[in-house]
């Protein structure tokens, strides 16, 4: 796996703690999806590029802020697992943290995929590494 994907991954999550939604999409596949099909809540479901400025806009609209923490990178072949922190601080100043497991899908040097687990073991099993 190469050190580039870990690169890719770690500034992108740096885009979206500035709000860059473009940065993102400018190292996306252009069949890009993000799975959130492992959420609970309404934004449950699978987006595809063309859906993902509106599903931005929404966390936006929803929350005064909202940061992730990445905890580890763990480079797993085409795949890059991330545990991270989310910091959300919600209109009326109530703070809410959420602790989810993303993993980045790659395919030559884009990413293809980003997929939500609740937890790290399982985000680790469905590809093979627990």
């Amino acid at each position: 796996m190469s050190q580039s994907n870990v690169d890719i991954a770690r500034s992108s999550i740096n885009a979206y703690n500035r709000r860059d939604v473009e940065s993102i999409l400018d190292v996306a596949t252009a069949d890009f999806e993000l799975d959130l099909s492992r959420a609970a809540g309404p934004l449950n479901g699978v987006y595809g590029r063309d859906r993902i400025e509106g599903f931005w806009a929404e966390i936006t609209d929803s929350w005064q802020s909202a940061r992730i923490e990445p905890h580890e990178f763990i480079e797993a072949g085409e795949h890059v697992v991330v545990p991270w922190t989310m910091h959300l601080t919600g209109r009326d100043g109530i703070e809410v943290q959420a602790r989810v497991t993303w993993v980045w899908t790659f395919r030559d040097g884009a990413v293809e995929r980003l997929s939500m687990y609740q937890e790290r073991e399982d985000a680790l099993e469905a590809l093979g590494f627990a």
